[in-house]
């Protein structure tokens, strides 16, 4: 808590590497965030759309494979949950290093594979790309912590009493129908959990970033946490501990909403 509200404090000074004597400055740091076309503005979009997305991939994915492990695949299933967990225990560091090579434009194993199966036209600069470069952080953010929350999901569903589906069917429900009606309702309390943790993360989102593009090309990657390192580095510490006020903020406020919202379409299972 102190340090949070000696931040607070510093983000209303000229706090830098430069000088030793802090001056009071107002809102000034806040408006040199929010000036159009800047690089703080850009980097809270980029985290913006990186939230958005991987939230989205990360839910919908996981609870695909959640179903499908605990209902259609019964056959080695535990194999299959363990071998798409496996990825949530790696070191970010390390799968970066790694999706970096992989993703290398000449020589990374995605582009020779795409050129050696004939889609050669398929084949893009991945992380070189300003287009590209976001949406590839994506998808290595997603491939990584998709097992994670397919876990917490499995185990939602497996909480759910096997009566309210055993009931559906003698009504003659349809599979689509009983996920429907039964267990996109009663998942509503995980499903708010994983949400709200899959958001603390993105909004928070560093390493996988910095070691993947370094916030390149350009701004194109950077994100909040990239840019309050970068700021940091050059000596500007007023305006990357004002940033981290903004965000502060800006995460607590969004997870009570989440968690206010979800828990009010909670359904009981009993």
């Amino acid at each position: 808590l102190l340090p949070s509200l000696a931040g607070l404090g510093y983000s209303f000074t000229d706090w830098s590497a430069y000088s030793t004597d802090l001056h009071w400055v107002g809102l000034a740091n806040f408006a040199t965030i929010f000036q159009p076309n800047s690089e703080y503005l850009g980097a809270i979009t980029n985290t913006v759309i990186f939230t958005i997305a991987t939230i989205i991939l990360k839910t919908v994915i996981a609870l695909a494979l959640a179903v499908l492990l605990t209902s259609g695949v019964r056959r080695l299933a535990h194999l299959y949950r363990a071998l798409i967990y496996l990825p949530a225990l790696l070191p970010m560091v390390a799968v970066g290093i790694v999706f970096k090579s992989i993703l290398d434009p000449d020589a990374g194993l995605l582009n020779s594979t795409l050129r050696l199966v004939g889609l050669g036209f398929l084949a893009q600069q991945w992380l070189t790309n300003v287009s590209l470069a976001l949406w590839s952080v994506i998808g290595v953010d997603t491939w990584k912590g998709v097992g994670y929350i397919m876990v917490i999901i499995i185990a939602g569903l497996l909480a759910i009493p096997r009566d309210y589906y055993e009931a559906a069917k003698i009504d003659g429900a349809s599979g689509w129908q009983a996920f429907r009606y039964i267990t996109l309702p009663l998942l509503r309390p995980v499903l708010a959990v994983t949400t709200v943790l899959n958001l603390l993360y993105a909004l928070r989102v560093f390493d996988i970033v910095y070691v993947l593009t370094n916030g390149g090309p350009g701004y194109a990657t950077s994100t909040v946490y990239t840019t309050i390192f970068d700021a940091f580095s050059l000596g500007q510490w007023g305006v990357a501990t004002a940033l981290s006020t903004v965000f502060l903020i800006v995460m607590l406020a969004l997870g009570y909403v989440v968690l206010r919202v979800m828990r009010r379409r909670e359904v009981a299972y009993t």
